[in-house]
């Protein structure tokens, strides 16, 4: 199985908004553990986040810039671009631009299939780049 190519494919059909074809690269008891607060860190849940996130965001997009293979699993860095044209958190669209990193560790079971998830995201950046906190003065 070619992991990597595998987790580039991933974030390629979310960028497209093809949120059931990369469902379909979920295995059926999928668990997210760094799962996305009020959705549920099975399949679906992850499926109805990264809605959640196209409606807010509709440009998004998700770039690997590394991939790391080890034996079943693969780390991605990855860029996630997008515009905020949808509520997002209870935020109305700002129009603002936003650029953050992501951090992914993905399990992939003998069928190619992810069967688990572990991820860092930069909220706090996110956040920022909206003007819903705001961001540190300059040293």
């Amino acid at each position: 199985m070619d992991h990597e190519a595998t987790m580039r494919r991933l974030y390629e059909l979310i960028s497209a908004g093809d949120i059931d074809g990369f469902g379909d690269r979920l295995a059926e008891g999928f668990v997210d553990h760094d799962e996305t607060p009020g959705f549920e860190p099975d399949k679906e849940g992850v499926k109805q986040a990264l809605r959640m996130y196209r409606t807010a965001f509709p440009d998004l997009r998700m770039r690997a810039e590394d991939v790391l293979v080890s034996g079943d699993k693969a780390v991605a860095r990855v860029r996630v671009t997008g515009t905020h044209q949808g509520e997002f958190a209870g935020m109305p669209a700002t129009g603002r631009s936003a650029d953050v990193r992501l951090i992914d560790v993905i399990r992939f079971g003998e069928d190619g299939l992810a069967r688990e998830r572990w991820g860092i995201f930069d909220a706090l950046g996110l956040m920022q780049q909206l003007g819903a906190i705001p961001a540190p003065a300059p040293a």
